[in-house]
């Protein structure tokens, strides 16, 4: 997998986007305890509004974003949202009431929302070789699970030593190392845009792309799966470990510990599959197996009372492993979905509508997991999205096509003729 990181060019790409990783978790671990500082008891609920706005940032940016892709040079656009989030890192110290802190996250989220599609869509161009592509996906997996492992670890060594504030400098040097490593290299040239329409054209277009081609449809549903998982982890763990387990609060880092470990041996594993089975073969099982793990934990949600010593705290470490391995199963292997979807000319919309379309998942779902826990119970939650990965899974099944047969690449506008696509996903 590691052979991928003698290209120059990914290995800086691939360099920005680790610390950078590194510099936003820290900032995660700081912003919970500026909240503490700002809101006192009612932190959770800062917390919670500034996860929706990051949401609504990217839905509603990253398909401008796309739009003006073709005008921006992407190392130039990627260097802004750097330093644009390096501003605000750095501003966020100083911050002395709760609408401040609103304000900032949207701009730090609005420049992420900028950051990532392009990053996305730099990286088949760089390695355009299919066998170095797919492990370039599991590397940017495994930063994305190494950086809710050891985001925290850090941010606890840094606490022993210094107070909460210097973690935003170190989410500021994260930022700014980004940006030096993408300045280093030289990107190549996008391929040409003959795209008609304005910015609000361009906008949609790549939810146009999303509904003209099955598999990325297909794709839509998957990520919804996704998200009805990941959503009770991410927003109830701390529930399931404090109330329904009476353990610790130490052993809330170590229950999404689990879930990151999950999704790290998928990530390590999956790039020798893929070169034997499709994307197809590998991303509906994982749907339909996230639908099975809410149903398991629904049973466990119900049973009797463990205790500290009891079974159900080994069941819950499996099971926020498993959803963890199911939702790397899908995510993983997307960027080749995507490519072998659409021209490459389109590539830069179709990494944006898809940035937008996963996070207005998870839009639907943070609210499902936290409200209809807090008011109908966590048995009810688990149920609702269990029944909501189920329904998901069954329509990427039914969208997706089987088979041998390459599908055309899809295509919404005048332009080059589509090339059909090397192999069936």
């Amino acid at each position: 997998m590691l052979s991928v990181l003698r290209e120059p060019t990914y290995r800086h790409l691939f360099a920005a986007q680790v610390v950078a990783l590194v510099g936003t978790g820290l900032a995660t671990i700081a912003l919970g305890l500026l909240a503490y500082d700002l809101a006192g008891a009612d932190a959770g609920s800062v917390l919670g509004t500034a996860l929706a706005i990051k949401m609504v940032a990217y839905v509603g940016i990253a398909p401008v974003v796309g739009a003006l892709a073709h005008r921006i040079p992407r190392r130039r656009l990627m260097v802004a949202s750097d330093l644009t989030r390096a501003t605000v890192a750095l501003a966020l110290p100083f911050v002395t009431t709760v609408w401040q802190v609103y304000l900032l996250i949207f701009l730090l989220q609005a420049a992420s929302a900028a950051f990532t599609p392009a990053f996305q869509s730099v990286i088949p161009e760089v390695l355009p070789a299919e066998r170095d592509y797919t492990r370039a996906l599991s590397l940017s997996r495994l930063a994305y699970d190494l950086e809710s492992v050891a985001g925290p670890v850090l941010a606890a060594g840094l606490l022993a030593l210094v107070g909460y504030h210097w973690l935003f400098w170190g989410t500021t040097a994260g930022f700014l190392a980004s940006a030096a490593l993408v300045v280093s290299v030289v990107l190549p040239k996008p391929a040409p845009s003959a795209l008609p329409g304005g910015v609000l054209q361009r906008s949609v277009r790549g939810g146009r792309l999303f509904l003209a081609a099955p598999r990325l449809r297909a794709m839509l549903a998957l990520d919804l799966a996704v998200a009805a998982g990941g959503a009770m982890v991410i927003v109830n763990t701390v529930v399931y470990v404090r109330d329904q387990l009476g353990r610790p609060a130490g052993d809330v880092p170590l229950a999404l510990g689990a879930y990151g470990a999950g999704s790290m041996a998928v990530a390590l594993l999956l790039p020798r599959a893929l070169d034997r089975v499709t994307d197809r073969a590998v991303m509906l099982p994982a749907a339909f197996g996230t639908a099975g793990l809410l149903a398991a934990l629904a049973a466990l949600t119900v049973a009797g009372p463990g205790g500290t010593a009891g079974w159900r705290w080994p069941a819950l470490l499996a099971l926020w492993a498993g959803f963890g391995a199911a939702g790397s199963l899908i995510l993983t292997p997307t960027g080749r979905v995507l490519r072998d979807a659409v021209r490459p000319a389109d590539l830069p919309a179709v990494f944006a509508a898809q940035f937008s379309l996963s996070h207005g998942c998870w839009l639907l779902t943070y609210p499902l997991a936290g409200w209809l826990g807090a008011t109908a119970g966590l048995p009810a939650a688990t149920v609702v999205l269990g029944a909501l990965a189920l329904a998901a899974g069954t329509v990427a099944a039914r969208v997706w096509p089987a088979g041998p047969a390459p599908e055309p690449r899809a295509t919404v506008a005048a332009g080059p003729a589509a090339a059909p696509v090397g192999r069936a996903r």
